[in-house]
């Protein structure tokens, strides 16, 4: 048996070897990550990082642009053996744009995607015509209208957090931010994308014929997508845990199938929602089925709940660790605003540093981390390595080319001393836009930006106006240094998005 065995070994080793060789000169051995288990591996999500092995899952964030800068190029190679393929990493604002910009060469790979399609088909599981169709329709719903009905349902989400919840008491202490900005998200998006208001103690009676409320089907439907995506359908029924996931979207489907349903019925009403507007282009053009209609809204919901919510907290956190920041965003707000209790949308032109603290902050903790791409035909990239010498990098057809926003978000080249929180570089009109792209970028850039641009916007002035904000003071972390205290505050794990561990903030009233 051994006789047989350790040939037969041999020999497997041999070929994985000269496989892993042939996929490194494919790629121009450009160096980068050389790894055992591939990214792309379901392994990798379980395995934590180690050398050699695995990058675990936010190996992009944890390196930012510390492995470019090792390396000597903005153009890095990812090389596994299970399974064997090469995979090019970006950190150049110039091949990105190119791979952003040529979407036929460089098209999305929708494989990785179908899973996000249960609800139904949308248009961030397409590619081609199908997508080109969706996005006809879809774009027109995004309008000024709708943007105005974010503010204002944000002025009043945040009037009730601070009557209802908080009720207006001087200190409140909050021991994960997230337990605040991810409802007030939730109600901003049911309000502007489904036509539904929700408060922070409302919404507690289940309507006739459904088993929860809408509110907290909304909730488990954004806060369970992991295991709905990962687990098949009977594995959903072992638990009860499970079971309240799976009845949580199938609620959700039937709340939003009766939407659908009374607004074609009944008689047209002037509204400024998504599902509205939605309904109202697919109408008007070629029409979207029902199951079409929900896959798009409920993408909405998705990408534009988590995200932002992860960023509100992501900036609130670094508005607490950098009081002087703080200190001028209070300021700016005061001079602009007349009255701080009722800004409204058209104010919002003004509140420029506010903006300015917002894309900071989506600077330095984007919540997608790695935006996908697949290489449609042989090509190169070409680039400078630091002794000013231009690489040409080649790519065969079919490689996937992952645009690393992290590394290029803290690439020095574009951005100068790019781990300080300096929100004054938005403020300036000679900032690089190639290199941030939050919202992605080209013509498959968020459709949403302006939405969660609003919304933030709005969040931030109504609570800096009425709190200062400062990290909870906890006595096992009295002889913190403030490195110490910024690395625990900002403390990360990669999921669905880039997403705060825990972020302990009290919050005192001005």
């Amino acid at each position: 048996m051994w006789l047989l065995l350790v040939p037969l070994a041999v020999v497997y080793a041999w070929r994985k070897i000269t496989a892993f060789r042939q996929a490194a000169r494919s790629v121009g051995e450009i160096p980068g990550y050389r790894t055992l288990v591939s990214r792309s591996s379901l392994l990798s999500s379980f395995i934590p990082r180690t050398p050699g092995l695995s990058l675990g899952r936010a190996w992009s964030f944890e390196d930012k642009y510390s492995r470019y800068a090792e390396n000597g190029y903005d153009i890095l190679t990812l090389v596994s053996a299970f399974p064997c393929k090469p995979e090019i990493v970006l950190a150049d604002a110039a091949a990105i744009k190119e791979v952003i910009t040529y979407r036929s060469r460089f098209p999305k790979p929708v494989d990785l995607y179908v899973a996000t399609s249960f609800f139904g088909y949308n248009i961030v599981a397409s590619e081609g015509e199908e997508w080109k169709r969706y996005r006809k329709i879809a774009a027109p719903t995004f309008t000024e209208r709708n943007n105005k009905l974010v503010w204002n349902e944000t002025v009043a989400i945040m009037n009730d957090l601070f009557d209802s919840v908080w009720e207006n008491q001087q200190v409140v202490t909050v021991d994960h931010i997230l337990d605040i900005t991810l409802p007030a998200t939730l109600f901003i998006i049911s309000a502007a994308g489904f036509g539904q208001k929700l408060t922070w103690k409302g919404g507690s009676i289940v309507p006739p014929h459904h088993k929860m409320t809408f509110k907290d089907a909304l909730y488990i439907s954004t806060t369970y997508m992991l295991p709905r995506l990962l687990l098949p359908n009977w594995a959903m029924k072992l638990t009860e845990k499970t079971r309240r996931i799976q009845l949580g979207f199938t609620e959700l489907r039937t709340f939003m199938t009766e939407m659908i349903e009374d607004r074609m019925k009944s008689e047209k009403v002037e509204r400024d929602d998504l599902l509205s507007s939605l309904l109202d282009a697919s109408n008007d053009g070629e029409g979207l089925s029902t199951d079409e209609l929900i896959g798009n809204i409920f993408i909405f919901l998705i990408a534009g709940h988590e995200t932002t919510a992860h960023t509100l907290c992501f900036t609130l956190a670094l508005l607490a660790l950098y009081p002087a920041e703080q200190e001028k965003l209070y300021e700016h707000i005061k001079s602009v605003l007349p009255d701080a209790y009722a800004p409204t949308y058209e104010q919002v032109p003004l509140l420029t540093r506010v903006m300015a603290v917002f894309n900071e902050t989506l600077r330095m903790f984007p919540a997608v981390i790695i935006i996908p791409k697949r290489s449609a035909e042989d090509t190169t990239f070409s680039t400078m390595n630091t002794r000013g010498e231009t690489v040409v990098v080649p790519i065969p057809k079919g490689t996937d080319v992952h645009i690393n926003v992290p590394g290029l978000h803290y690439n020095p080249k574009y951005w100068e001393n790019p781990y300080e929180f300096k929100p004054d570089r938005f403020l300036n009109d000679d900032w690089n836009r190639d290199a941030f792209i939050p919202f992605s970028a080209g013509p498959r850039a968020c459709l949403g930006r302006k939405f969660a641009e609003t919304e933030a916007v709005a969040f931030l002035t109504m609570l800096v106006l009425r709190y200062k904000i400062t990290v909870k003071e906890e006595p096992c972390f009295a002889n913190e240094t403030f490195e110490k205290r910024k690395e625990r505050l900002l403390k990360v794990v990669s999921i669905l998005t880039l997403t705060p561990v825990k972020m302990p903030l009290t919050f005192i009233r001005r």
